[in-house]
């Protein structure tokens, strides 16, 4: 599995800020008003943040030999996670990205200052979830196997 590109995840969240922002736009100039955020998005993303950091933590300390009893199934499935909440992230802050720079663009509407702090802040979260997500990859990655490993595994080739 290939690490995740930052690059790429920048690319994901300023398409998805644009396909929001024109989205809301079409709503604005009808006459509605995008959703509020509710404060409880942020704490789940940083709970989901912290969660996804304690699971590789854990798979770190394993591959530095002082944790030898992980699963290694469960260190490949933090890894999974950490792609996903890459991912996860990144389109989440593209959502409440757009959505905050569609309601700073019409702070004279009642209400969206509120709303644009909430959905500012919803953003802040999707990023720390999104850098979590690199942070924990990079704690998942498994070394590439030294010569004097390879030779021997070569010569002593499993059953299968």
């Amino acid at each position: 599995m290939q690490r995740t590109r930052w690059q790429t995840l920048v690319v994901v969240a300023v398409g998805v800020a644009a396909l929001t922002w024109i989205a809301f736009r079409v709503v604005a100039d009808r006459g509605g008003l995008p959703p509020s955020v509710p404060w409880l998005v942020v704490a789940v993303e940083v709970l989901i943040a912290a969660v996804v950091l304690a699971m590789g933590w854990a798979v770190r300390q394993f591959l530095r030999g002082r944790r030898p009893d992980l699963d290694p199934i469960r260190a490949a499935r933090t890894a999974v996670l950490a792609k996903a909440s890459c991912y996860t992230g990144a389109l989440l802050a593209g959502w409440y990205g757009g959505q905050t720079i569609v309601l700073v663009a019409d702070l004279a509407t009642p209400g969206n200052g509120g709303r644009a702090v909430a959905a500012g802040i919803a953003t802040g979260g999707a990023l720390i979830l999104a850098g979590v997500g690199l942070v924990v990859e990079w704690f998942c990655r498994v070394p590439p196997p030294r010569d004097d490993e390879k030779v021997e595994a070569d010569a002593h080739p499993t059953p299968g």
